[in-house]
């Protein structure tokens, strides 16, 4: 069975790379306006279905950005609108112990950000997604700068896996 992964932040939550946002400086009210990654909202109700529901947010934050993401993801009604159960998801203090989550929940799609995550996951994670403008995309990753694009990628993979 195929099982989709997702990173929240600068994936589902909106961050210009290497600056700072209201969502980790400012008030926990000034985070809840933190904007979405645009075509968040509208494609992963279609990954979800298209993975039959198997769909899990993985996130490495400490417990203060923890809390903000769940008021976010709450605030935004981002289960109820994506389908995702809101007990399907998981948090780690370190970026390379997605694996572990990865590994636990047989987690053969994954959407991140970080090169260093994805190199973590290289043998527990068959199909991996370099989400968002990047400067260099290693080989074995799938560069998908966009919400579309990462939609179009991971269609394309199960239909291969499909036929």
């Amino acid at each position: 069975m195929n099982r989709l992964g997702i990173d929240i932040g600068r994936v589902i939550i909106n961050s210009p790379p290497g600056q700072d946002t209201a969502f980790f400086g400012g008030s926990p009210t000034a985070a809840l306006q933190t904007p979405a990654v645009p075509g968040a909202f509208d494609t992963i109700p279609r990954l979800v279905d298209l993975f039959d529901g198997q769909a899990w947010l993985i996130s490495k934050c400490g417990p203060r950005i923890q809390q903000r993401s769940l008021a976010w993801l709450h605030h935004h009604n981002f289960f109820t609108h994506t389908g995702i159960p809101a007990a399907n998801i998981r948090f780690c203090l370190h970026r390379p112990d997605k694996a572990i989550h990865c590994a636990d929940l047989s987690i053969t799609h994954f959407i991140d950000d970080k090169p260093d995550v994805h190199a973590a996951l290289l043998d527990v994670v068959p199909h991996r997604y370099l989400f968002g403008p990047q400067h260099r995309v290693p080989p074995h990753l799938t560069h998908t700068p966009t919400w579309p694009s990462a939609e179009a990628a991971i269609t394309a993979d199960l239909a291969r896996i499909n036929c």
